[in-house]
């Protein structure tokens, strides 16, 4: 059983209970929290203590850049380091810290600075949870006899029927807070063993369990900003430290053909990009495609950038059955292009080599890279039925 007794918490009513029902384990069993150090994993740590499971904080050690340690808004710095260390002792439970800082900029910031090289727009928060954090730290928390590992995601995993164990990812009540679109590379195993509890709760309700537990060192602490290993002064300078060919020069062309005139790389750029081209024609111009291969910026007004058509590789389906194959037997679904985008009617159907999607209604800014989701619905409580990185697209 947990030792948590150095916190009186003033909890609305029925909270506790949630949370047993979200963990769905029996009570006093083990649990390994990941504890970021931020405000969403303390609460989780916290709230399993006071339900009476036998919690365990395990924090990663992610962050190796002396610039990127400064920042109050990255994550995996010392400083949070410190701030979990003293959550678990607050809380009175035990506590690890796990180095990571080479895994990490083996499998998430080499990928991503080398896919900006070949033109496309990565997710590393994808690589991180499918690689760093539901890997490598999902092994450690067997290895220490948990029996779940739980963290302070806003999705939800909950049992796809209540006489099996098999379980799906859904999204969050607070769908501003909606974390799903990073998550579809979830496998079925690492579902059935992971816990999400803050599933039904809004981030200022969390804030305010916070300050209510006495937590007030986290309570209003900055979120971490979405790519954690970017410092302020940008991605550009990242990936000049990190390859040679992150400054290679090349030309900016028209899709009429016409160039238009020169750029310092094609890591400096991205789908849908409007500002910083440094060409201009007299109307607003948009990146439409880089061909990195050939060095070239492809530009062109906005209606050029609709896309209709997507084609998708390394495909994690999370469905009950098979995605069927061929056109005429496509599924129909929802889709994110984006995880900021609320997610779009569309038709996903496996191809002879590539999964692929038709969209109801032409998106602009369709990237290599970044990940399409399939959704069963928009909005809240909608099951993910996983996902894939997009290869290409085109108008229809």
């Amino acid at each position: 059983m947990s030792t948590a007794t150095t916190i009186t918490p003033r909890l609305p009513e029925g909270l506790l209970d949630q949370m047993r029902a979200a963990v769905d384990l029996p009570d006093g069993a083990p649990v390994v929290v990941a504890m970021s150090g931020g405000v969403d994993s303390t609460v989780t740590a916290a709230l399993l203590a006071a339900a009476g499971y036998e919690v365990i904080g395990i924090t990663l050690r992610l962050a190796g850049d002396a610039e990127l340690a400064k920042e109050r808004k990255a994550c995996c710095t010392g400083r949070d380091i410190m701030d979990a260390k003293l959550a678990a002792r607050r809380l009175g439970i035990r506590h690890h810290v796990m180095d990571l800082k080479e895994e990490f900029r083996r499998e998430v910031i080499a990928p991503f600075a080398q896919a900006y090289v070949e033109g496309r727009t990565p997710i590393p928060c994808v690589d991180c949870n499918r690689t760093v954090k539901f890997s490598t730290l999902l092994a450690k928390a067997r290895a220490l006899g948990a029996a779940a590992l739980v963290t302070g995601h806003y999705a939800d995993i909950r049992r796809l029927r209540t006489d099996s164990e098999r379980r799906g990812l859904f999204t969050p009540a607070d769908m501003a807070r909606d974390q799903s679109y990073f998550l579809y590379a979830t496998t079925q195993e690492q579902l059935d063993y992971l816990r999400f509890p803050l599933a039904r709760l809004a981030k200022p309700e969390v804030r305010g369990i916070a300050a209510n537990m006495g937590l007030e060192e986290v309570a209003n602490k900055h979120d971490s900003q979405d790519i954690c290993f970017v410092p302020k002064s940008g991605y550009r300078n990242l990936l000049a430290r990190l390859t040679p060919d992150a400054h290679a020069p090349g030309e900016v062309v028209h899709v009429d053909g016409r160039v238009l005139g020169q750029h310092e790389g094609v890591a400096h750029f991205t789908i849908g990009q409007r500002r910083g081209l440094g060409v201009s024609v007299g109307e607003p111009l948009y990146v439409v495609d880089i061909d990195a291969s050939r060095r070239r910026v492809v530009v062109g007004p906005k209606r050029a950038l609709a896309r209709q058509r997507i084609v998708l590789h390394a495909v994690n389906w999370l469905g009950d059955a098979p995605l069927p194959e061929g056109e005429e037997n496509a599924l129909r679904l929802h889709v994110k292009i984006r995880s900021t985008r609320p997610a779009a009617p569309a038709l996903a159907w496996r191809g002879e080599s590539q999964a692929q999607v038709l969209l109801e209604q032409p998106e602009y800014g369709v990237s290599p890279g970044q990940a399409c989701v399939f959704y069963e619905h928009p909005g809240s409580g909608a099951r993910v039925f996983g996902g894939g990185v997009i290869m290409a697209a085109n108008p229809g």
